[in-house]
């Protein structure tokens, strides 16, 4: 058996749990499961995969029964996932030599999310750290739970050995597949916990940025904005995945109050977040948003040279199709057409293409 203990916690599971495991079973890890209170089959099904399994009383702080769970592995290299995440990859040779050559730093695995989009299935990729040494690290925050330092540890840092790496680990996130009213659900129970996290633990970016997504995904953006401003308004490292993040929905979140000319202001920030081609696109709304045709195509064109992005087609599909648009609207309708038919089965473009012939 690998030296690495896989933890989960559960509740109410039984859906996901299943392929969860057998998506796991392959790689020949310990599978330690964590059960907060389950009324379903969860327990009964995990038992056909692994006996170890452990109650913990449910206390709302996810950080808490996730280090409970790292806790009662057999090894100290751990990767934390959730039921609702499937292993789509590993690359056991290269992720062996990673844990030899990088026993301190924080492994970032991929996490694919899918959710649907406009009645479409779309996927966005982000790297969260959940591979690590368990003599290092631990979790923190009651909700959107991070690994962080153990207090004391010698663990690596911007100037040794890398804090982070890519750990060569993807995994597909379904748990935004749910109903509109089980989304709506969570996002008002993470908002719960995050306020209360607010009140112990004082102003926080990361807090901020959290509660901004929640209320992004219920369409207030009235709160969503005062969120994003109030962790913009922080000292926030650029660099991090959170705050470029947080600075593209907050650009978002200009556009659905149709604050199409404050969105400009983002101009701003360029140099420091254009680097990923999320933004850039984003760049591109905001001008085609704000009637300047010519800049938006430039910058739609410039996100399809970009390759790192976060969500899917923004380099891409979405980006040929949105210059696709623009050329329509203008009365260049061969350019338009040469644009829609970039974009593949991307079905918005394919209805424009028959509409156009």
């Amino acid at each position: 058996m690998i030296p690495i203990s896989v933890c989960i916690i559960a509740k109410n599971e039984e859906k996901h749990i299943e392929e969860c495991f057998d998506r796991l079973t392959p790689y020949g890890f310990e599978i330690v499961l964590v059960d907060t209170g389950s009324t379903d089959r969860t327990v009964e099904l995990a038992k056909q995969y692994t006996d170890r399994i452990y109650h913990f009383d449910w206390c709302s702080d996810f950080a808490a029964a996730k280090n409970y769970a790292m806790e009662k592995a057999s090894y100290d290299w751990i990767l934390s996932i959730d039921c609702d995440e499937y292993i789509e990859s590993i690359d056991l040779p290269s992720l062996t030599a990673q844990m030899k050559s990088n026993p301190t730093s924080a492994g970032r695995i991929l996490i694919r999310n899918r959710f649907t989009e406009n009645g479409q299935t779309a996927y966005e990729q982000v790297r969260v750290s959940r591979f690590v040494n368990r003599r290092y690290f631990c979790f923190e925050g009651a909700v959107h739970e991070q690994l962080v330092p153990v207090t004391g540890a010698n663990v690596a840092s911007s100037g040794t050995v890398k804090y982070v790496y890519s750990a060569p680990i993807t995994v597909l996130h379904v748990g935004y597949d749910g109903s509109e009213e089980e989304m709506r659900e969570k996002s008002r129970r993470n908002i719960a916990l995050l306020e209360r996290e607010l009140e112990t633990q004082g102003a926080d970016p990361y807090t901020y940025y959290q509660l901004g997504q929640s209320y992004r995904k219920l369409h207030d953006y009235e709160k969503a904005f005062y969120y994003f401003d109030l962790g913009l308004s922080m000292d926030v490292d650029p660099t991090l995945d959170y705050v470029q993040t947080m600075v593209e929905s907050y650009g978002y979140t200009l556009l659905d109050l149709k604050r199409n000319q404050d969105a400009l202001n983002l101009l701003g920030v360029y140099d420091e977040f254009s680097g990923r081609a999320d933004f850039v696109f984003l760049m591109g709304l905001i001008y085609m948003n704000n009637g300047l045709f010519d800049e938006a195509v430039l910058e739609f064109t410039k996100a399809t040279t970009i390759e790192e992005f976060a969500v899917d087609g923004v380099n891409s599909y979405k980006a040929n199709y949105n210059i696709g648009v623009i050329y329509e609207c203008t009365g260049h309708t061969e350019e338009a057409r040469a644009e829609y038919r970039k974009c593949g089965k991307y079905e918005p473009a394919l209805k424009r293409l028959e509409l156009l012939s």
